[in-house]
């Protein structure tokens, strides 16, 4: 698929042929879903520790400056230093600059989506370095060359036979006749394969699920206990953040931690939740040499003081993705942008700009479900209309668009116009299904009759059959 988001539609398209990517997503969908209501129904205080984590998320937005400030501050007298990146390119230079510094090249990294969205590893190869990733479902990805398709589970569209042979294609100087036909054999040989390279990193890179201003400390959460290997045994720890992810005090990251894993994985806490505080004391029996955060704008300043601030409140949970009905169907991969899903489709218009991601907010059926289920409460579908008015706005953007709903809008403010063409359209609707009851082609309706009959609509109009009801016209 292109890493386009103007190609949603022909990345869609593919999606929906693709038989394993559909069972896998109608798994994560229907196992999301069980999981979910099962962990409501052990905490009925949810939706108040919600309401609680949009409360912290909104007044760390409404301070940014003084936290981040305050944040860097703290890290300065633990040791370590913070480096402030307006763009993409600020980033990837000042991370190449640090490893460089290192005086190492063999870098190690856990998973961050703000790696992904800045291109790091391509950035880093092309310069002579090679990260490799830690975290398991990106370690997939990097073999195979894709990007993750979930911001929580990232190789969740590949079934286990394609993760054995994305092993056997990259781990060429293993036995080619070995057993890979089961998770655990695939387990075994990603921790065997990947346990020398955090013994042997000068550079660790790791995320940052929350930054917090009151202690100059970083909160990383993981499953797999990779990200602690990272940042313990390499000599260098570089965190990449986006400045959006800074908290006042230990107590609000811990109050957003007990939203996260259960919006995520539905589980009551992940099973590493770490405090990273600058680099290694003089009593620490361990810990890198020096600690370096960069802090990405990227846009986000712009976002804060725009009509789509909320967004900034996200803390990449997926739960959105996990339930759309959109990304359901077609998965991450077709939304050709780093982040997928709902959250992706406001948020991407917003890094790339509007031309390039003109399709995404389209890429949505505005249900709901995804407000319901944001930690955040962050109002996506109202933020996807508002990219929508946007599109309609510019007339470069929307000349089909424009010119059909200036079509409607004249037909349906004559309302003795727009039930003549009622009639009309139902009287032929009716004419086509006439046999069968059925239509199984229509123009213009393709997307639908493709895959399905569309129902010929019978009694008439609803007009019709609400003034029969009232006696106002005759039975037919």
């Amino acid at each position: 698929m292109q890493a386009d988001p103007t190609a949603f539609s022909t990345n869609a398209r593919l999606a929906l042929e693709d038989t394993i990517l559909q069972q896998a997503l109608g798994k994560l969908q229907g196992d999301f879903r069980r999981d979910r209501a099962a962990m409501l129904s052990r905490l009925p205080e949810f939706d108040a520790l919600r309401d609680q984590a949009r409360t912290i998320k909104d007044h760390a937005l409404d301070h940014l400056a003084d936290y981040l400030e305050q944040f860097e501050e703290r890290v300065v007298a633990r040791g370590g230093s913070v480096h402030w990146c307006e763009d993409a390119a600020a980033a990837q230079e000042t991370i190449l600059r640090l490893c460089r510094q290192s005086g190492g090249s063999r870098i190690v990294k856990g998973k961050s989506m703000v790696s992904e969205e800045i291109g790091l590893n391509d950035y880093l190869g092309k310069n002579g370095l090679d990260p490799v990733e830690t975290d398991l479902g990106e370690y997939i990805l990097q073999l195979r060359g894709e990007r993750p398709s979930h911001v929580v589970m990232p190789a969740i569209h590949l079934n286990a036979r394609q993760v054995g042979d994305a092993f056997r294609d990259g781990h060429t100087d293993l036995a080619p006749s070995r057993s890979l036909d089961h998770p655990d054999d695939l387990l075994a040989e990603a921790r065997a394969r990947l346990r020398q390279k955090f013994l042997d990193a000068d550079v660790g890179i790791t995320g940052a699920n929350f930054l917090v201003a009151e202690t100059g400390s970083i909160v990383l959460v993981t499953n797999e206990g990779n990200g602690d290997l990272v940042h313990t045994l390499s000599g260098t720890h570089i965190v990449l953040a986006g400045i959006e992810k800074v908290v006042p005090t230990l107590s609000d990251a811990f109050g957003l931690v007990r939203v996260l894993a259960r919006s995520a994985t539905t589980q009551e806490i992940t099973s590493y939740t770490s405090i990273v505080s600058g680099p290694r004391q003089a009593d620490d029996p361990d810990g890198p040499a020096s600690f370096h955060v960069v802090l990405v704008d990227n846009g986000r300043s712009k976002l804060l003081a725009s009509a789509f601030r909320d967004v900034l409140r996200c803390i990449r949970c997926g739960a959105c993705q996990s339930l759309c009905p959109v990304y359901g169907a077609v998965g991450g991969h077709a939304y050709g942008a780093v982040y997928a899903g709902p959250i992706g489709s406001v948020l991407t218009p917003a890094l790339v700009g509007l031309k390039a991601a003109k399709p995404l907010p389209e890429a949505s059926s505005l249900c709901g479900q995804c407000q319901d289920v944001c930690p955040v409460h962050i109002p996506l579908p109202a933020l996807l209309r508002r990219w929508r008015e946007k599109i309609f706005d510019d007339p470069a953007l929307s000349d089909t668009t424009r010119t059909g709903i200036k079509i409607w809008s004249f037909a349906t403010r004559r309302p003795t116009l727009y039930r003549l063409f009622q009639r009309l359209a139902v009287a032929l609707l009716a004419g086509m299904g006439r046999k069968s009851g059925y239509i199984r082609q229509l123009p213009l309706a393709g997307g639908w009759t493709g895959a399905r009959d569309l129902p010929a609509p019978q009694g008439g109009t609803f007009m019709s059959q609400w003034r029969r009801r009232q006696g106002k016209e005759p039975q037919p």
